[in-house]
C-alpha cells in the first residue's frame, strides 16, 4: 500500500504547481488528519464550534513544514473533494498564522482542473469576502476548545511558493533519509 505523504508524486512543476491530498473536504465538520505512520486517516476530532471547513484542505506530498506535518493547504473549488483524493493544485497565496503560538502556514490553492478557479493567480483576485471566511474560520474553530488561534496575513502567491520550495526541501534532508536508510 503506498503513503499519501511519502509515495505521492509532487509534480515536476513544484512549486508552480503540484499534487496534493484532501484529508477534509469542504463544507466538512470532521477534523481528518494523516496518521503519519500508516499512511491512513483519522478521525482527530469533531470541530467544537459550529463551523465548516471553508475549502478543501489538505497537504502537498513530500513535504515538511516547520510544525513537523507536511505542508498544510486550502484548496479552493466549487465542489467539496473525497478524502485522501489526489488532485493538481496551484498556490495563489498564503495565509500566515499562529496556532497555540506556533507558526503555521496554510498555502492557498486553486484546483487546476476545476473551472470556476483555475484563472485565480493572486490571492488578490479573490473577493474579499472569501478572505474574511477564511480567516474567520481560523479565528473561531478552536475557540470552544480555549485554543488561540491567530491569523496574521495574507501574502501573494510568490510567498507561498518560497513556502512549499522550503517544505520540498525540508523533507528531502530530514525524512527521506530515514525512510531510505
Amino acid at each position: 500500500m503506498s503513503h499519501p505523504w511519502h509515495d505521492i508524486a509532487v509534480g515536476g512543476e513544484a512549486p508552480d504547481m503540484f499534487s496534493c491530498i484532501i484529508e477534509i473536504p469542504q463544507g466538512c465538520k470532521v477534523k481528518y488528519e494523516l496518521d503519519k505512520e500508516s499512511g491512513l486517516l483519522r478521525v482527530d476530532r469533531m470541530l467544537h464550534s459550529s463551523v465548516v471547513y471553508p475549502a478543501n484542505y489538505g497537504f502537498i506530498p513530500r513535504t515538511y513544514a516547520d510544525d513537523g506535518d507536511p505542508l498544510d493547504m486550502l484548496v479552493l473549488a466549487q465542489e467539496s473533494v473525497d478524502p485522501l483524493s489526489i488532485l493538481r493544485a496551484r498556490p495563489i497565496g498564503l495565509m500566515n498564522m499562529l496556532d497555540d503560538d506556533e507558526e503555521d502556514a496554510k498555502i492557498i490553492c486553486i484546483h487546476l482542473d476545476d473551472p470556476a478557479f483555475n484563472d485565480y493567480w493572486h490571492i488578490k483576485e479573490l473577493p474579499d469576502h472569501r478572505l474574511r471566511e477564511l480567516r474567520r474560520f481560523f479565528q473561531d474553530y478552536k475557540a470552544l476548545e480555549d485554543k488561540t488561534v491567530q491569523v496574521k496575513d495574507f501574502f501573494g502567491p510568490d510567498r507561498a511558493k518560497g513556502i512549499v520550495d522550503g517544505a520540498l526541501q525540508r523533507y528531502e534532508e530530514e525524512i527521506a533519509p530515514m525512510r531510505d536508510g
